[in-house]
């Protein structure tokens, strides 16, 4: 869950702990924190200062409460750091540790072939104590990129793990750290070297006590994000970044061609390896991931569907052009309608996306904007000029109180919802991330997998009703034991295996279960 509160009279890392203790304690174990360190633009992702926590969102005993009471991840965001950082300001004026720590490139440096998220510049002149050089900027001008071909700088961000994980920490997202390594005449992603470093920190990490994951976030196809569990040496987790754009894909048409086919497509993952299943965050919903996927034809109607119900799509560089590389939107606006428009379904069907990416292999993670049910926030874009500031709203925990309290509002209706699906999760050994998953071939305009638990005494099948009608599902299909009491764990139903079929209402997903938890 990544949270994001704004500034009140109490310190707002402890209005976190606060939320979480007051309303998910015992559904949700973990919280990922957005960037707590000062910075100048990206909401958090362009760090000043490695080793200080905001003032204005609390201190370090903060956070070592918040990891105290629940698994803590944070960011470290290792590609770039702010131009405004010491270090940069070190290149600048030639001093060290800061003057080999920056990227830089040549001018007959081939960068053609470089892939990059942003269709701004890639190198920006910066005069400097030894005359101007071209700084290496990934993402953007406030952003310069480091050099980790210096092992100093590689051994100061071991220093910095190492800091966090005295704090509490327990999780480490590695932003954008397919960028890590440059190499003139290459893509400069997804590098040898690149990878070299993430089974580094993994083995440092694993050699500690303390159960430390390294997570890698890597948006990308999904043939390129699953290289980095390596040989089970790398990434304990990666971001199953291909589900958000195929969930919303489908829950849109009405049509689960393209999730199933990708869903069957997929292996279990290596022992010690898992994935992040997400269908939203502080990002937008990632285009790359289906790339080959979908195809373009039904990415296009899917934008814009999304571009119809407020979305806005973000473009980054390919060669001389540029291309579609996200939506930006809530998920909970995304699904205001189908790709016939907006009905009267929103909030049933952004339930069953989120009750399909809780019930996957794997772990599930919830943004806070979606268990809020949160809409596009247009004030907040407008005043930042950024897209990704339509999912980036920054709550009052008052608020909150207030809409929640309030129980015909559509956060009351989300939140209390999901959280009594979480806590009948929580209770069922078909859901550990590593219990066994085949899809289902069922009908048309539903979605269906069976979860086995470790010990083999748990069946329990998932099936969501993707459309706007009601749909008859076919018990035949799923081989349901004659000799076992099976029951709806959502709804409480006992389902007869002898009934040919169950019927289920637009959006509706039943857990079919053998074990009444």
């Amino acid at each position: 869950m990544a949270i994001q509160f704004c500034p009140t009279t109490r310190r707002p890392l402890l209005n976190v702990l606060d939320f979480l203790q007051g309303h998910l304690n015992g559904v949700v174990n973990g919280v990922h924190i957005l960037p707590f360190f000062p910075f100048t633009s990206d909401d958090g992702f362009a760090v000043s200062d490695y080793e200080t926590v905001r003032p204005d969102l609390g201190d370090w005993d903060d956070i070592c409460q918040i990891g105290e009471n629940f698994r803590l991840m944070s960011d470290v965001v290792i590609n770039h750091a702010s131009a405004d950082h010491p270090w940069f300001h070190q290149f600048l004026k030639g001093e060290a540790p800061g003057c080999n720590f920056i990227k830089t490139a040549a001018a007959d440096d081939d960068v053609s072939a470089v892939i990059r998220p942003r269709p701004s510049p890639l190198l920006y002149a910066h005069e400097t104590a030894t005359g101007e050089k071209l700084v290496w900027c990934t993402f953007g001008p406030d952003q310069v990129d480091l050099d980790f071909s210096n092992p100093d700088l590689l051994c100061e961000f071991v220093r910095l793990l190492r800091l966090y994980i005295d704090k509490g920490v327990r999780a480490f997202r590695l932003d954008a750290v397919g960028f890590l390594w440059k190499q003139p005449g290459s893509t400069c992603l997804h590098l040898d070297e690149t990878h070299e470093i993430i089974k580094l920190l993994r083995t440092l990490v694993d050699h500690l006590e303390d159960n430390v994951w390294l997570i890698t976030e890597t948006n990308v196809p999904a043939h390129e994000n699953l290289e980095y569990f390596g040989n089970g040496n790398e990434a304990h987790v990666i971001y199953n970044f291909s589900l958000p754009p195929l969930l919303v894909h489908a829950l849109l048409t009405g049509r689960s061609t393209y999730l199933r086919r990708w869903m069957m497509s997929t292996s279990p993952t290596l022992d010690g390896c898992t994935v992040l299943n997400f269908s939203a965050s502080h990002d937008g919903i990632g285009l790359r991931p289906v790339e080959g996927l979908l195809p373009p034809e039904e990415i296009t109607r899917m934008t814009e569907t999304v571009q119809g119900f407020g979305g806005r799509l973000t473009m980054r560089s390919f060669g001389e052009r540029t291309v579609p590389y996200e939506m930006n939107t809530t998920l909970f606006s995304a699904l205001k309608g189908s790709v016939d428009g907006p009905d009267a379904h929103q909030i049933d069907r952004f339930i069953a996306s989120q009750t399909i990416m809780m019930s996957l292999e794997g772990i599930p993670a919830f943004y806070v904007q979606s268990f809020l049910a949160a809409e596009n926030d247009e004030a907040r874009a407008a005043k930042t000029g950024q897209n990704r500031s339509l999912n980036r709203t920054q709550w009052r925990a008052g608020h909150i109180d207030e809409q929640l309290a309030a129980s015909d509002t559509p956060m009351a209706q989300v939140f209390f919802e999901l959280r009594r699906r979480l806590a009948i999760r929580t209770r069922q050994k078909a859901f550990h991330p590593d219990a066994t998953q085949f899809t289902l071939h069922i009908k048309p305009g539903m979605f269906g997998f069976w979860r086995h638990s470790l010990d083999r005494r748990q069946s329990l099948f998932v099936v969501t009703n993707i459309t706007r009608e009601n749909k008859r599902l076919s018990l035949r299909d799923m081989n349901l034991f004659a000799d076992a009491k099976w029951v709806d764990l959502l709804s409480g139903v006992t389902v007869n295996p002898e009934d040919e079929e169950l019927e289920l209402v637009p959006y509706q997903t039943v857990w079919i279960s053998n074990e009444e938890n």
